[in-house]
């Protein structure tokens, strides 16, 4: 077979055709930052990484969305340690190992349900002023508490609406990518809590939905770093003691690609995890 091994994975499901897809090229060597930049343009998913060998981790992954390399995000964390496990980067029989990314070095472990899970930058408050009005008006003047930004190794205005905002939100999405370039930000994460939620339950605690259109993704299926914002935001506004510090977060359904972030807040650390499935195997052509 000629070619580079290209994979694609559905990330955040155990279920093909669900979750977040993700692109992945094993053979990353060699590669120009253009040419992945045009493959990722390409493929049009939300993310497409590339892997290849680390002198400090046990491989290392570079992150583009349609538009621009990313120094981390969770999606392709989890979905690329899913590969490199498949794939012999990574003994199978091991419980954990390490990543590297732009953000540095992320440590994995396998779940005793088969998932996995990933740390994720260390989470703090961005010096971001968020403009509560002009936010609203970009979620298509949805009422918001609390917003906030908040860095994961990517930005993210982060920011608590009702299950019914939620669930109707008409983002103003050039009004939404205008307001993410003047605030230097990845995109606009937005969650509700679920009634009743808490108490480690394994029914969803929160339910999530993520935008970076200036990014070129309009709505992000399941995002791993927007999990994690939330799960930062939830601590410093005092919604963890409602939710728990380990909760199941659903995100998806409104884009027709529903899936499931564990999400775990330890102090200052924050775990994301879930499933993934590989759906594509087989080689690409690069030139």
């Amino acid at each position: 077979m000629s070619g580079r091994r290209f994979v694609q994975v559905d990330v955040f499901t155990s279920v093909p055709l669900a979750g977040n897809p993700l692109a992945v090229v094993l053979d990353g060597d060699g590669l120009s930052d253009a040419r992945m930049q045009s493959l990722a343009r390409w493929t049009n998913l939300s993310e497409t990484v590339f892997l290849s060998p680390s002198a400090r981790a046990d491989y290392r992954v570079r992150i583009f969305s349609p538009r621009s390399e990313l120094a981390f995000a969770g999606h392709p964390t989890i979905g690329a340690a899913h590969v490199a496990r498949e794939h012999g980067l990574v003994d199978a029989a091991r419980d954990s190992f390490t990543q590297e990314c732009g953000a540095g070095l992320v440590p994995l472990r396998v779940t005793p349900d088969g998932g996995l899970c990933a740390r994720v930058p260390t989470p703090k408050r961005a010096e971001v002023a968020v403009d509560r009005d002009e936010l609203r008006a970009a979620l298509g003047g949805a009422d918001v508490h609390d917003p906030l930004a908040i860095d994961v190794g990517v930005v993210w205005i982060v920011a608590r609406v009702t299950a019914a905002a939620l669930a109707t939100l008409r983002p103003d999405l050039p009004r939404m990518a205008a307001l993410n370039e003047a605030t230097r930000t990845t995109g606009v994460t937005v969650y509700a809590v679920a009634e009743g939620a808490g108490g480690g339950s394994a029914a969803t605690a929160v339910e999530v939905r993520s935008f970076a259109p200036g990014d070129g993704i309009p709505e992000d299926p399941v995002c791993g770093s927007g999990n994690a914002s939330v799960g930062a935001h939830a601590r410093i506004t005092g919604q963890l003691e409602r939710i728990g510090a380990t909760y199941v977060a659903s995100q998806g359904r409104f884009v027709h690609r529903d899936g499931r972030v564990a999400v775990t807040v330890d102090g200052d650390e924050i775990w994301i995890g879930g499933r993934a499935v590989t759906v594509v195997r087989g080689a690409i052509d690069l030139g």
